[in-house]
């Protein structure tokens, strides 16, 4: 996500979404349209969404450079350029989310249990966790997760419901983390009238649409909101975020659970493919035990 400091959207608080370099899956550079790469045999080689980080070396847009306190190991920071810092800013930028509050949080991977490392330094009393996974509720008590319900043992009730009674009456804030337009009705549903936030972090297939009652969205007073990149304005809030997790206030350590060389970074995948990771750092040059 660019930053480029100059455009009304970077230089107001409001936004993280930069109008001067939009954001878009493109092989080439943002400003010129080209690459900057090639192979041994002078073929063009494409960048990867502005950052191409699976490379040793790299050329980044000064838009998309964040510089940080570098007594910081990059093994960590690299949490804070994408996944873990979006769940967190979910959280604190973009719902705001209020000491004592409660917090509904659909899927707990990754990007969902950052939204609950978020929701616990912002201090909500209660951060209920929705997953198929009961596995996944002790990993999430690590990050403030106090409540759990298995989305696919809630017997004739659905988890809106399930939710609404354990909340008497909806939750302040939900989250939807995995990206599907089921669980945006549901977030939406078992969110608070009057005051309550839905915030859809999950990126859903090509196409999916969101169907809601329009009575129920004038008479609920609900709010629905998407959040990229959580709403992170990457120049400002990422040095934040690092100075919270020297203060210890902010977890990072334990989301990395493996660390792989680049040689092995199909072993990576599999491990994300099955589910058996939060986050793997990969190493380009230096021998790591995982």
């Amino acid at each position: 996500m660019p930053d480029c400091g100059d455009c009304v959207d970077c230089r107001s608080k409001k936004s993280n979404l930069c109008s001067k370099l939009p954001f878009k899956v493109s092989p080439w550079m943002p400003r010129h349209e080209t690459s900057r790469f090639t192979d041994l045999k002078g073929e063009v080689l494409y960048h990867f969404l502005s950052v191409s980080s699976f490379s040793e070396y790299t050329v980044v847009d000064v838009a998309h450079v964040t510089k940080i306190d570098p007594s910081i190991a990059p093994n960590r920071a690299c949490l804070l350029s994408c996944g873990v810092s979006t769940g967190v800013d979910a959280a604190w930028r973009t719902a705001n989310v209020e000491k004592g509050s409660t917090v509904v949080i659909f899927g707990l991977g990754s990007i969902g249990l950052a939204v609950a490392e978020g929701a616990r330094f912002c201090g909500a009393t209660k951060i209920i966790g929705v997953d198929l996974n009961p596995d996944k509720f002790e990993n999430g008590k690590k990050f403030g997760v106090t409540d759990f319900v298995n989305s696919g043992n809630c017997g004739d009730k659905s988890v809106s419901q399930v939710i609404n009674e354990m909340t008497d009456g909806g939750a302040d804030y939900c989250f939807e983390c995995i990206g599907m337009a089921s669980l945006v009705h549901e977030a939406y549903a078992c969110c608070r009238k009057g005051w309550g936030k839905t915030i859809v972090l999950g990126v859903d297939k090509p196409g999916a649409k969101l169907s809601l009652s329009s009575f129920e969205v004038l008479h609920s007073g609900k709010s629905l909101m998407g959040s990229l990149f959580g709403g992170l304005k990457a120049k400002s809030d990422i040095p934040i975020l690092l100075k919270k997790y020297l203060d210890k206030e902010l977890q990072l350590d334990e989301f990395v659970t493996h660390e792989v060389r680049f040689d092995d970074i199909n072993k990576a995948f599999d491990l994300l493919i099955e589910g058996n990771c939060l986050r793997c750092v990969i190493w380009m040059d230096k021998q790591v035990s995982s």
